[in-house]
């Protein structure tokens, strides 16, 4: 899975520490997210679209090898 949470939460001019308080999460967690090693869960996709203002689906897509 591709996504652009980094990009969207630079323009929102959230640092990684400000957007995983506002989500209860580590910092590690967005770290891990924006590399791509970890795949948030449904609630923390929404929760991220929620903070980010941006649909799920404009922050993340599958690949064709996720099929």
């Amino acid at each position: 899975m591709k996504n652009r949470v980094k990009d969207h939460r630079r323009n929102k001019g959230f640092t990684q520490e400000e957007l995983a308080k506002l989500l209860g999460v580590s910092r590690q967690t967005i770290i891990s997210i924006e590399s791509g090693r970890y795949v948030p869960s449904t609630m923390l996709s929404l929760k991220i679209s929620h903070f980010l203002g941006k649909k799920v689906e404009e922050l993340f897509t599958l690949e064709k090898s996720d099929f």
